[in-house]
């Protein structure tokens, strides 16, 4: 049965005034109709016993067992919980109406003002006034006290059984007598709160009596509530007895109220069970994530530190070629990874205190600042790695580069010595003309010349080879091998040149003729013939060009080229004079000549063939520099097309982010007309892509090109398009700030007008506009919304707004903190006071009626965590609930 004593001991004026107007309802129906009597003994009887039994007794005729008024005051004392005046025990008159006033007095003192009603007609057996007086009782101790949404009493009992049976079929709950009659309205309370007792589809509408009986007999076996009434009583009535109805369904009320705490009792467990099951796995998911990664990053660095040499460089760079899959390949996911990492911490620590709950701190060794060094220690192990890969390419391809050198060099010397000791043994001065003799001698001083110039080389072979064995050179052998050989060889020549030198010196002075003609043909032929190959090499020259200046500056160039070609012609006519000369001189004086020149290789017919493949090249010339102009202009055009476009979008998002930078400080509306606002303006900016992406277009086009200037604008496509990403980023940062802020506004029930009032608030002590202020102005701010800091309680709070010391604090810091003074959160007591009404007031809870009263995945994760209880009144399977719910908020561990 219920218990009553918790509403028993308030009293109001406005309870007073109630029961006035109910005695006067009383007196109003104070001649009862025959059948409305029968009903209100029978149901007011079982009321009275329902409650006298826990005493230990009962009452069989309401207005003979209550004559004495000791039955009376000790109904009283059961129902309201309280003591009354000791009752006296004598059997005269006198005694019964003292008793029976004590009891009235009583009821007086609990608001009651009873009219019309005395002690001496309870005394007398007065059944009208017995029956009011039991009725009074009941509107105080059973009625007057339910309340549902604003309303109380009877208006408040009605309404409760209107919203309780409002689903179903056939039930339409109006008043507390005709509305009852068919039954269904009994059963359809009792299958709302335990369906499992009643097969509520099965009831029919035209068989009242089976309803009601069904109703009387579950609600008396499995509810613990007495029948109090008739089924034959009610439907043979035309108006059921309205007090009968309304006292017996006070009972369900009370028997299902006890239901409806705990459902409310489970429902706080169950959220925040829910919030601390979601954040252990969080938790478990960041260990895991972080021992993975740090497992990782200590496999890896032993790799990056290994410094094995190889003896080439393709064994090398097979070894950068790891080194770059570990880049591209391996790495990046284990960033994303450490990145996630981060991001789940700081997302557990922000649920964590929206819930109220402590800090999150991962185990020794696991933290971000512990990943972050491992992380720094990997990249510096991994700049190392890569610096020395680099070094050691650097070193074997300096040693390759040195052997190919060496050889090169020696193939070139070998090639060059090959044959001269040969001609330095032959002896052919001494069949030569005079001239031959000289020719041979200025030969032979020039291949002196040749062979210092050789000295060098040599040398230089030597170096290369000593370097190559101090470098520790894999096949030293055989550079050791060819240089000596070449040493060897370099001394030989030497001795023979001066050998052959000596000889030719005797010759000489035998012979005594030159043809000075030769001489002067020589030492001019050789400068024009340098000029020619000059000029067809800046003929032949490839250009290339970026700008129509410097292709107009080519062709100035080659105009300024052209200008000189008579004079050439005219030097050209001068040599070839020179060898008609030689001819005229020998055929006038008879002289046979040996053959060519003796002081050049170059012939006359030599420098014409040159003249004319020079005067050849001059017209291709010509038009391959107009090709280039014509290029060039088109690249112009490339650039100024590119220049307007560029222009137009970085004037665009230089305007849009100039916008959302008012946007995102003024933000008018509701959050959510804010969000919604913001997002059709990123609609309308990503509206502008076909702009960016015909800037691409262009940007395409001048890289084929190879522009790779324009003077038309100052925009470049890189910049542009870290603009444009940073108009976007900014764009949907903003949006996740406000949708930040309805996260808190929702998780804190922080009001729309509070959410202006900290924006306006925010806004006018942000003197800069940036969305952050400095400490100062953040004091500022508070003492503005009515805090007076001291110098300990403002470092107090600019430790929970801004915890890295950065000297900033963000709307969205300031918002966390103002939500957390200003709202009610979960606190361990209430999580204690909801497990205690699911324990039936006691200070343990046992399985079975955790699993009652929970979801199963809840009702066993308590269970594995509650410890056993050890107080006084402890039972067997007793769970201390209390420890369990202060380590839910981090004041003792689980």
């Amino acid at each position: 049965m219920v218990d009553y004593h918790a509403a028993n001991n308030q009293s109001s004026a406005g309870g007073v005034q109630t029961y006035m107007e109910q005695e006067n309802d009383w007196d109003r129906d104070l001649l009862l109709d025959p059948a409305w009597e029968k009903q209100q003994r029978k149901t007011f009887t079982a009321w009275c016993n329902s409650h006298l039994r826990k005493a230990g007794t009962q009452i069989e005729n309401i207005e003979e067992d209550f004559r004495d008024g000791l039955k009376l005051m000790l109904l009283l004392e059961v129902i309201s919980g309280e003591r009354l005046p000791k009752p006296e025990r004598g059997k005269m008159r006198v005694h019964k109406i003292n008793n029976v006033n004590k009891a009235l007095d009583f009821i007086a003192s609990k608001g009651v003002k009873l009219v019309s009603i005395g002690a001496e007609e309870i005394v007398d057996g007065n059944a009208k006034m017995t029956l009011g007086m039991i009725w009074t009782i009941i509107l105080r101790f059973a009625i007057q006290d339910i309340s549902v949404e604003e309303t109380s009493a009877k208006e408040g009992l009605l309404l409760w059984c209107q919203r309780k049976t409002a689903p179903y079929k056939n039930v339409n709950v109006q008043n507390f007598h005709i509305s009852w009659k068919d039954g269904l309205a009994f059963n359809a309370l009792i299958h709302r709160h335990r369906p499992d007792l009643i097969d509520y589809d099965s009831l029919r509408k035209d068989d009242p009596v089976t309803n009601l009986n069904n109703a009387f007999e579950v609600a008396e076996k499995h509810l613990d509530i007495p029948k109090m009434l008739d089924a034959e009583d009610i439907v043979g009535t035309l108006r059921p007895d309205e007090k009968a109805i309304m006292t017996y369904v006070s009972c369900f009320y009370h028997a299902f109220s006890g239901a409806q705490k705990a459902e409310t009792a489970a429902n706080r467990i169950c959220k925040v069970l829910a919030v601390n099951q979601e954040n252990e796995q969080m938790m478990e998911d960041y260990e895991k994530l972080a021992s993975d990664l740090l497992e990782w990053i200590r496999r890896t660095i032993p790799w990056l530190e290994n410094r094995t040499q190889e003896k080439t460089v393709n064994d090398m760079q097979a070894k950068q070629e790891d080194f770059r899959d570990y880049r591209c390949v391996h790495k990046p996911p284990k960033v994303q990874e450490k990145c996630q990492l981060e991001i789940s911490f700081n997302t557990l620590q922000t649920k964590l205190r929206l819930s109220n709950r402590p800090a999150f701190m991962p185990s020794e060794g696991r933290m971000v600042s512990d990943i972050n060094g491992a992380w720094h220690t990997l990249e510096g192990a991994e700049k190392g790695y890569e610096e020395w890969i680099l070094s050691e390419i650097r070193r074997l391809e300096r040693l390759e580069h040195l052997a190919e050198k060496f050889h090169q060099k020696a193939a070139i010397h070998e090639s060059w010595t090959d044959g001269k000791e040969a001609m330095l043994t032959q002896k052919d001065y001494e069949t030569s003309t005079l001239s031959e003799v000289k020719a041979l001698l200025r030969k032979h001083e020039a291949f002196e010349s040749d062979l210092a110039a050789h000295q060098d080389r040599v040398e230089q072979i030597a170096a290369i080879a000593q370097e190559l064995n101090e470098l520790d050179y894999y096949d030293s052998a055989s550079v050791n091998a060819r240089c000596q050989k070449i040493c060897d060889q370099w001394d030989v020549l030497g001795a023979l040149t001066q050998s052959r030198k000596e000889s030719l010196e005797r010759t000489e002075k035998q012979l005594e003729s030159i043809d000075e003609l030769y001489l002067e043909y020589a030492k001019r032929a050789a400068p024009f013939n340098n000029w020619m190959e000059g000029a067809m090499e800046d003929l032949q020259d490839m250009f290339i060009v970026h700008n129509i200046e410097e292709i107009q500056g080519l062709i100035t160039a080659h105009e300024q080229f052209k200008s000189t070609l008579s004079e050439a012609n005219k030097e050209r006519e001068a040599i070839q004079s020179i060898q008609a000369e030689v001819q005229k001189i020998a055929q006038s004086n008879g002289i046979k000549l040996s053959g060519a020149n003796p002081y050049t290789t170059i012939t006359p017919e030599s420098i014409d063939s040159k003249w004319e493949k020079a005067m050849a090249m001059v017209p291709l010339r010509d038009n391959a520099l107009q090709e280039e102009l014509n290029k060039q202009n088109s690249n112009d055009t490339l650039r100024a097309k590119f220049a307007t476009q560029a222009n137009a979008v970085g004037a665009y998002i230089q305007d849009k982010m100039e916008e959302i930078g008012r946007i995102s400080i003024e933000m008018n509306g509701t959050l959510e007309d804010q969000l919604t606002n913001l997002k059709e303006y990123q609609t309308n900016i990503m509206s502008y892509m076909p702009e960016i992406n015909k800037l691409e277009g262009f940007h395409q086009l001048i890289q084929e090109a190879l522009i790779f200037d324009n003077q038309y604008t100052s925009y470049t496509m890189e910049h542009l398009r870290v603009g444009w990403e940073q108009l976007l980023t900014t764009i949907a940062r903003t949006i996740n700030e406000v949708e930040n802020q309805i996260l808190t506004r929702d998780a804190k029930g922080i009001s729309q007008e509070q959410l202006y009032e900290y924006r306006a608030s925010f806004n006018h002590f942000d003197k800069k506009r940036s969305g952050q202020m400095v400490s100062d102005d953040f004091r500022a701010l508070l003492i503005s919304t009515g805090n007076s800091l001291g110098d300990s309680e403002f470092a107090r709070i600019m430790g929970i707004v801004d915890p890295n010391g950065s000297g900033a604090v963000t709307f969205q810091a300031f918002i966390d903190f103002m939500s957390t003074e200003t709202t009610d959160t979960d606190t361990a007591d209430q999580v204690i006071a909801s497990f205690k009404i699911l324990a039936a007031d006691k200070n343990y809870i046992t399985a079975e009626e955790l699993r009652r009263e929970l979801p199963p995945d809840q009702a066993e994760y308590c269970i594995a965590r509650m410890a056993p209880y050890a107080g006084p009144d402890a039972v067997p399977g007793a769970l201390d609930y209390m420890s369990f719910s202060t380590a839910l908020y981090g004041e003792s561990d689980l």
